[in-house]
C-alpha cells in the first residue's frame, strides 16, 4: 500500500476562507497537485465573480443592463439550467436575478429599507422574465440581473473535488467557506469530522457530523444580519416579496453533491417553516433550528 502524506493548505478565494486537506502519495509532487487543485476554485471565480470587470458575469451584467443577449459556453450554460430547474421546483424563490435588491438592503448600514424602495426592485426580478433558450441568454426588460453567487461556491468545492481525483487523490476535504465536500476517509478509513455551526452562539457547535464521502453545506441568518429595533433582519430574501424570510435561522443538509446539498439549504431557509417537510420529501438527510430555538432533522 503506497505510503500518503497528509498536506492542508488554506487559501482564500470567492469571499471566503478555503482549505484543502488532501492525503497524497509520497512521491507525488504535492505542490503542483495542490496548486492545481487551487486554481480550479480560483478559474471558477474568475469567470463567474459580479466584482471583477472581466469575468463572464459582468459580460452577463452588461448584456442584462442594455436589455440585451449572450451566447454562453457549456459549464455557464449548465449551471443556468440547474437555475431554471430549482426555480421551477422552488416555487420561484431560488431565483439568480434576486440579487438586485442589494441595491436596497445594506445589512452593514444598520438600516432597513422602506417599504417603497423595496416595491421598486420587484418588477425587475423574475427568472420567467429571462428569454433562455440554450445556449443564448436574453433580456427583453433592460436592467435585470443574473448572480451566480448563490451557488457557484458549491459547485466549485465539487469541481475542485473532481481535479483532485484527476490528480490521484482518493482521500481528503475541501472546504470552500463553510461548503465541505469529501473525496474519501482517512487512509485508515477514519471519516472526516464536521462541526455544524451553531446559528447564535459564537463558536459553538451545535453538531458533529461524521462524512467519509459525500459533501455537507449550511445556510442560515447568521452570515450577514442585522438587528434594528429589536428585530433581526437576515441576508436571505425573498425574490417575491423583497424582505428577509422568516420561520427558520439555520439548515444544514448532507447530499452526495455539495451544489446539491447547498441549494437544498438555501431554498428551505427561502421556504421557512414549510422548509423541512420539502427536505423530507427530498428524502435527504438534514437537520435545522427553527425561530424558537428547536432542532429538528433527521441527521443523527
Amino acid at each position: 500500500m503506497p505510503k500518503r502524506e497528509y498536506h492542508k493548505h488554506a487559501f482564500h478565494a470567492m469571499g471566503s476562507p478555503c482549505t484543502l486537506h488532501l492525503y497524497l502519495d509520497a512521491t507525488a509532487n504535492a505542490d503542483a497537485v495542490i496548486q492545481t487543485v487551487e486554481c480550479e476554485v480560483l478559474r471558477l471565480e474568475q469567470k463567474f465573480s459580479r466584482y471583477r470587470n472581466d469575468s463572464l458575469a459582468a459580460d452577463i451584467m452588461q448584456a442584462a443592463a442594455r436589455g440585451g443577449s449572450i451566447e454562453v459556453d457549456a459549464e455557464s450554460a449548465g449551471l443556468l439550467d440547474y437555475a431554471a430547474t430549482l426555480w421551477q421546483q422552488s416555487d420561484g424563490l431560488f431565483d439568480i436575478t434576486s440579487g438586485l435588491l442589494r441595491r436596497v438592503w445594506d445589512f452593514k448600514s444598520g438600516r432597513v429599507p422602506s417599504a417603497q424602495a423595496v416595491s421598486d426592485i420587484l418588477p425587475h426580478i423574475g427568472w420567467d422574465k429571462l428569454d433562455w433558450n440554450n445556449p443564448v441568454l436574453g433580456f427583453p426588460h433592460a436592467g435585470m440581473e443574473v448572480d451566480f453567487g448563490g451557488y457557484v461556491k458549491e459547485y466549485a468545492a465539487d469541481s475542485a473535488a473532481a481535479v483532485a481525483r484527476q490528480q490521484g487523490v482518493e482521500h481528503g476535504l475541501i472546504e470552500l467557506g463553510g461548503d465541505i465536500r469529501v473525496i474519501g476517509p482517512h487512509p485508515d478509513g477514519r471519516p472526516w469530522q464536521v462541526g455544524v455551526r451553531h446559528p447564535r452562539l459564537e463558536g459553538a457547535v451545535l453538531a458533529q457530523v461524521a462524512l467519509e464521502q459525500g459533501a455537507v453545506a449550511s445556510s442560515g441568518d447568521y452570515e450577514r444580519a442585522m438587528v434594528v429595533d429589536g428585530k433581526r433582519y437576515g441576508h436571505i430574501l425573498n425574490p417575491k416579496t423583497g424582505w428577509p424570510v422568516r420561520g427558520l435561522m439555520a439548515v444544514t443538509v448532507l447530499a452526495e453533491h455539495c451544489l446539491l446539498a447547498g441549494t437544498a439549504c438555501t431554498v428551505a431557509m427561502l421556504k421557512g417553516e414549510e422548509g423541512p417537510p420539502w427536505l423530507d420529501q427530498l428524502g435527504l438527510t438534514w437537520m435545522a433550528m427553527d425561530e424558537h430555538g428547536a432542532v429538528l432533522g433527521n441527521l443523527a
